[in-house]
């Protein structure tokens, strides 16, 4: 899996147990994988449809540092399936696991729309 994105938990992101309040992970996460589909489709029209079983596996606390890593399960017509963790730095546990995670490309009118990809391409080649 590659690690994109690392977030640093504040005292705004703790639940009132004191630990990481999960609703702002899985922001973060939603985030993040928006805009790697927005990288892999080159179209920043792309929604979240569908999230499989999210797993809470451990907690973070404040200070601590997270990362969340995508991998490309599958390229559909206009959809491109994830697969998600979220990590904690610091305990070097996972925090959250999410096996299936389905981005929808849109076109101009707000529909889904093919969008001709088969295959992962890294930054620095879309960029030549």
């Amino acid at each position: 899996m590659r690690f994109h994105t690392r977030k640093w938990v504040k005292p705004e992101d703790l639940n009132p147990n004191g630990t990481l309040f999960g609703g702002q992970l899985l922001a973060w996460i939603d985030e993040e994988l928006a805009l790697y589909t927005i990288v892999q489709l080159e179209n920043s029209r792309v929604v979240t449809k569908h999230l499989s079983e999210i797993n809470f596996r451990s907690s973070a606390k404040q200070g601590d540092i997270i990362e969340i890593g995508i991998n490309v399960v599958k390229f559909g017509n206009s959809s491109l399936t994830l697969k998600c963790e979220a990590r904690n730095m610091m305990t070097r546990e996972t925090i959250i696991s999410i096996d299936k995670i389905t981005m929808v490309n849109l076109g101009a009118d707000g529909k889904p729309k093919a969008h001709g990809k088969t295959e992962v391409e890294y930054v620095k080649n879309l960029l030549l």
